[in-house]
């Protein structure tokens, strides 16, 4: 049994850390406050929302609860699609979503079978704006009577801002405003655009839920768990190891979690800082035509402003003469332009602070490969 998950809903013996923002989560929604979850993508978001949704289930009081992940969504219609997906695959038992697609009937959906995972799929045919109107209307007004406390995620929320059309935004907020039965988790890996949604005076959400900010695992505690995971299953793994995956993979969850799977499943008995070097260059191996097909995207001063980016691990000042000169990357204007575009494609991650905004290579397995480039 490999302790170390790559899916985002991990049972809770193999569950890292997440202590603290797991009671405030739990402790806002217990208290009727709707939460805005914001952390760069792979940071453990869903799979915290995933652990919050299991405590609220073991508490006294039934409750129902929803995830809803739109990150794939390009129009309202997709939005209602997937969120009648997402409600129909809780409601398992026949009977419910019999009296769920009866209560659907209204905004006649068409359904079919997924063929690799048999749960229901919904399309709709709204020829209007009064059509989506009505019909995410009769979505939430359904999840509004359910005759028990009803919890809604909807991940990558920042998305509906992507819609061409009617304003998601203000629609998704009219309808939302006045439900008492359903609160909501908005979660968001675009960290600029959610927090000018929920902060910005003008916005439809503006101060409508708690913002919450997810970091990255403290690098002890994430220690500590690697090494307690390994001991469980009756195998070893040094110290130097430990520190190098660490290292290597920057704390990010989704990195660190998919190294520590690949040396856990390749040792017998001892995992040394050796067999972490040989997972990590098996990873960038693997990766290699997904990295290049990231460079047939780009253009080739986007390119070699990555892989400077890369080689220098952080930049905090990427319009800096020393920065600029070391890799002959042109002028300050060019290179403002670069960083704007390459934010936007989510390859370079910004992070904002007192000091200022730094940058680094927002796939770290993308960032430790380009380094080792010429």
């Amino acid at each position: 049994m490999n302790p170390f998950y790559l899916i985002p809903h991990t049972p809770e013996p193999y569950f890292c850390d997440r202590k603290k923002e797991t009671e405030d989560l739990v402790h806002f929604l217990e208290n009727g406050q709707n939460v805005t979850l914001i952390a760069p993508r792979r940071y453990g978001k869903t799979g915290l929302i995933y652990h919050v949704f299991d405590k609220l289930a073991k508490k006294k009081g039934r409750m129902e609860l929803f995830y809803v992940d739109i990150y794939a969504t390009s129009s309202v219609d997709d939005f209602i699609a997937v969120f009648a997906e997402s409600i129909a695959k809780v409601l398992k038992k026949k009977s419910l979503v019999k009296s769920f697609l009866k209560f659907l009937s209204r905004i006649r959906p068409v359904i079919s079978q997924d063929p690799f995972s048999g749960e229901p799929k919904f399309s709709f045919t709204l020829d209007t704006d009064a059509d989506r109107r009505y019909s995410l209307k009769t979505l939430l007004d359904y999840l509004e009577h359910r005759p028990t406390k009803v919890i809604v995620a909807i991940d990558e929320f920042q998305q509906i801002r992507e819609y061409d059309g009617m304003s998601m935004e203000a629609l998704l907020r009219t309808y939302i405003q006045p439900l008492t039965n359903v609160q909501f988790i908005f979660s968001g890996s675009r960290k600029h655009m959610m927090s000018e949604m929920f902060t910005y005076e003008k916005s439809p959400f503006y101060e409508s839920a708690s913002l919450y900010y997810l970091d990255k695992i403290d690098r002890v505690v994430y220690a500590s768990f690697i090494k307690e995971q390994f001991e469980k299953e009756k195998k070893h793994i040094t110290e130097d190891a430990i520190d190098y995956i660490l290292e290597w993979t920057r704390c990010h969850t989704f990195y660190t979690q998919s190294l520590c799977n690949r040396v856990f499943s390749n040792v017998r008995k001892e995992a040394s800082i050796v067999n972490v070097f040989m997972a990590a260059d098996a990873l960038l191996s693997e990766n290699y035509e997904t990295f290049l097909e990231r460079r047939s995207l780009l253009t080739p001063r986007q390119w070699k402003f990555l892989i400077a980016v890369a080689k220098e691990g952080i930049v905090n000042e990427p319009t800096g003469a020393a920065f600029l000169q070391k890799y002959n990357l042109g002028a300050p204007s060019t290179v403002s332009r670069l960083l704007s575009a390459l934010t936007e494609k989510e390859l370079l991650l910004e992070t904002k602070s007192l000091e200022g905004s730094s940058y680094c290579v927002y796939n770290v397995f993308l960032s430790r490969w380009l380094e080792r480039l010429g």
